[in-house]
């Protein structure tokens, strides 16, 4: 990556935003000038960039003709529209958005499991990231998938309300302050229930089938990035009064038998994966202890499933904001930009 880029933020002032500054600044992404945006009500707000105070600019307004890459978290009504106007422009656009990533001719991708996809953002001029509960869950199944097959995961997430944005982070503050200090709490006009002290089995709306989009969403997704479409996925998604990291409880069904040390030495040798599973107190990861503000996917409580002869159980935390999204999408930009343009 010896060349240096021109590149937009959309949705700059967001929490997703907030960690693509830190990450592409961090990880030393080849930026010759960085340029965030926002809507309207954001205008004349400023962003911390490499030691400089950045104006936002207006989404609505930028000509995308002057930047290489879009980095799009901005919600999938503005990416409808935004995104195919960037890409027309000439930009490259990496929408962390569902908008696009159910188009059979737009490449989801999580680099540590199909990188080569991404080649395929010249069909459209976009590269969808995937929905943050599925990134996590492929990054660990990607080896177990290559060396044995999987048929079927059963996958629980314990989801932080980070998920649902900054606005939910703040309903979270102020429901346990609340109720800590003896008072009720009614849930707000973005929420059906209350998560403070609770546990919500239901993440978007409900479809016909009777799961929620986010659970299809895993469906859908971890298809199409292991390119099998006949790994079955049940899916249960479950916000937690957690601020930062999601968690997930995988069963998965093997094609062939694998041991608990085959899968233990998958893990360790796949890229992004930090195994925590030993036998002395502790060893096994968290969202608040391990996963928060740390980039890798974190993995333990690796053990047989006694329920199944070709059984696999695994815990799988991440940062949600981090890997589930800024990560994965400045890891698809350094691929893009070192491979493909």
């Amino acid at each position: 990556m010896s060349a240096n880029y021109d590149v937009a933020i959309a949705g700059a002032t967001g929490a997703v935003g907030e960690a693509l500054l830190e990450i592409l600044e961090s990880r030393e992404f080849p930026v010759r000038r960085l340029f965030p945006l926002a809507s309207k009500r954001s205008a004349g707000k400023t962003v911390q960039f490499r030691g400089e105070s950045l104006e936002v600019g207006v989404l609505d307004d930028f000509d995308f003709r002057q930047v290489a890459v879009g980095l799009f978290s901005a919600g999938a009504s503005v990416s409808a529209w935004a995104a195919p106007r960037a890409a027309a422009a000439g930009a490259v656009v990496v929408d962390n958005t569902s908008q696009f990533r159910y188009d059979d001719d737009v490449p989801l991708v999580v680099p540590e499991c199909n990188s080569d996809r991404i080649a395929q953002h010249a069909n459209r001029g976009i590269i969808a990231n995937p929905n943050c509960s599925t990134i996590q869950m492929v990054v660990a199944l990607k080896p177990i998938n290559d060396a044995a097959g999987i048929e079927r995961v059963n996958v629980s997430t314990y989801q932080s309300v980070s998920g649902a944005g900054r606005l939910s982070m703040e309903l979270l503050t102020a429901q346990t302050r609340a109720l800590l200090n003896g008072g009720e709490v009614a849930p707000q006009s973005n929420q059906e229930k209350s998560v403070a002290f609770n546990a919500v089995p239901k993440i978007d709306q409900l479809l016909d089938n009777g799961y929620t989009r986010e659970e299809m969403k895993m469906v859908w997704e971890t298809r199409k990035i292991l390119e099998d479409p006949d790994i079955l996925v049940n899916p249960t998604c479950v916000r937690v009064p957690v601020y930062l990291g999601h968690s997930e409880a995988l069963h998965i069904e093997t094609r062939e038998k694998l041991s608990v040390e085959e899968v233990r030495d998958l893990l360790d040798a796949a890229p992004g994966v930090v195994v925590l599973d030993g036998e002395n107190p502790g060893d096994y990861p968290t969202a608040a202890t391990e996963a928060a503000n740390r980039d890798a996917v974190y993995v333990g409580r690796i053990r047989e499933d006694i329920s199944h002869p070709r059984g696999i159980n695994l815990w799988v935390v991440a940062d949600n904001l981090r890997k589930g999204a800024a990560l994965n999408s400045v890891q698809i930009a350094e691929v893009l930009v070192e491979r493909f343009l």
